[in-house]
């Protein structure tokens, strides 16, 4: 069963190893394959998003980050929903992405966004799996040109 967890201080060190797991995107992402701990307590502690460990039993297998609000569009948006690279291609991004949407459901969310960076094919195809549209051309966020998503929520 998956559940969610909320990222802490005392936690963080598993964010890291979960995150530095994915080296391909990290490069992708940022130029570097690792990301180093206080990176990561500037993305995942800073309170305007919601930052959760996914957890396939006791086992912590993915991070999700999120925001109920985009103060830019008004819309929720998915910052980061990443799987351990070891726990990939087993289904777990799946009923990990069906879990945080029924929780998004539960919390009154309509619709949410999430933008892709443009290189990453095998982030496209997952998000258009679950029922994810593109709808914009491309955004540049700070770093990265992305494609953006949307999904209305049932």
């Amino acid at each position: 069963m998956i559940t969610f967890q909320p990222i802490s201080e005392e936690t963080i060190y598993i964010a890291q190893e979960i995150q530095n797991s994915n080296r391909a995107y990290n490069e992708m992402e940022n130029g570097k394959s690792s990301r180093s701990i206080e990176e990561l307590k500037t993305e995942f502690l800073d309170k305007q998003t919601e930052s959760l460990f996914i957890k396939l039993e006791d086992t912590y297998i993915g991070i999700v980050d999120y925001l109920m609000r985009n103060p830019k569009d008004g819309y929720p948006w998915i910052g980061l929903f990443m799987i351990h690279y070891d726990y990939q291609e087993y289904s777990f991004g799946y009923q990990a992405y069906i879990a945080l949407e029924n929780l998004l459901v539960d919390h009154g969310l309509k619709e949410i966004r999430l933008g892709v960076l443009v290189n990453n094919r095998k982030a496209h195809s997952f998000w258009e799996s679950v029922g994810f549209t593109y709808i914009k051309n491309s955004v540049t966020n700070e770093k990265n040109e992305v494609y953006v998503y949307e999904k209305s929520l049932n």
